[in-house]
């Protein structure tokens, strides 16, 4: 059903946890499901330079938040702009249908934090 990528980073998730202040910390929430995920991420001028993430859903939820983290770390803001479902889909080695609101939710959270 998960690949091994969705797995391995539900399995032993990358960067976990809370940045403090000055970290931008956001939450979003699946109104339907109810998974949430927050993103910390420290910008360095216009460059992440540590992200973390906490997640409370599913496995694939849990996977995703993982593979933003990672994958916003480092990037320009201008990198992040460009961030969509399909960059979540391809760190986890795609999704089942009813496994992609995990790739929404990301979304939403990036969008989020290039508001806040």
């Amino acid at each position: 059903m998960y690949s091994a990528q969705l797995l391995d980073h539900f399995q032993s998730p990358r960067f976990s946890g809370e940045l403090a202040a000055p970290a931008v910390t956001v939450r979003v929430e699946n109104p339907v499901c109810g998974d949430i995920l927050q993103l910390s991420v420290l910008w360095d001028g216009e460059v992440a330079r540590e992200a973390a993430f906490k997640t409370r859903g599913c496995t694939a939820s849990i996977a995703a938040g993982s593979a933003l983290a990672e994958w916003v770390t480092g990037k320009s803001r201008a990198e992040v702009i460009g961030f969509s479902t399909a960059v979540i889909e391809e760190a986890l080695g795609g999704l089942p249908n009813e496994s992609k609101h995990a790739a929404v939710l990301c979304v939403d959270a990036v969008k989020a934090l290039l508001r806040a």
